[in-house]
């Protein structure tokens, strides 16, 4: 699969770990070096700041898409490649979507986990065909995993569903999963007007 972009989602704290903050610089450092340009929320804090801030110093491309509302919440990044501002969060996700060839989770919260499981259900419903991975830092989503699994055996979630979460725990090992991905043809499609 091409990548150009990926959309990362990330918190808009650096959380409580050192080495939440060096991923998110390991990554946008990695995505700048293989060329690839970073579509994320547009924030200046947090992790979110961290990611654009090194893709940015080692000559990427950063895009940033937020809503109106949130402009001064989480503080607008002003020195991005490009900050789209946009009316609502369903816009936010649609325009990130629409932008980027893959998505990534960096550890985050409740915005992260929403804004990446929706990624995933466009993935299964085949709205788009674009890999989804959690980098997996310090096993942050170790329990997340194992309710993934859990949900498997309990008859809520495919095996052939369950492959579109993809994870690593480093970096490299991760963007090489998203650009081996293929996925599985999906048995309901609804394009991109009907999402």
């Amino acid at each position: 699969m091409s990548i150009g972009r990926i959309c990362v989602f990330c918190g808009s704290s650096v959380g409580a770990r050192p080495r939440y903050a060096a991923a998110a610089r390991e990554l946008g450092r990695a995505l700048a070096g293989r060329g690839l340009g970073v579509v994320f929320g547009g924030g200046k804090v947090g992790l979110m700041g961290v990611l654009a801030d090194a893709a940015l110093a080692a000559g990427g491309e950063a895009i940033g898409v937020i809503p109106e509302a949130l402009v001064a919440r989480e503080i607008a990044h002003n020195g991005l490649t490009e900050l789209r501002v946009v009316r609502s969060m369903h816009e936010r996700k649609t325009l990130m979507a629409d932008l980027a060839d893959a998505f990534i989770a960096l550890p985050g919260g409740y915005g992260t986990f929403e804004e990446f499981f929706e990624a995933v259900t466009w993935t299964q419903l085949g709205i788009h065909r674009k890999p989804c991975g959690l980098l997996n830092v310090d096993g942050y989503y170790d329990a997340l995993l194992a309710l993934l699994d859990r949900a498997v055996s309990d008859g809520f979630i495919r095996g052939v569903n369950r492959s579109l979460v993809l994870d690593a725990p480093d970096v490299l090992m991760l963007l090489e999963k998203l650009e081996a991905f293929r996925p599985a043809a999906a048995e309901l499609r609804i394009d991109k007007a009907e999402r």
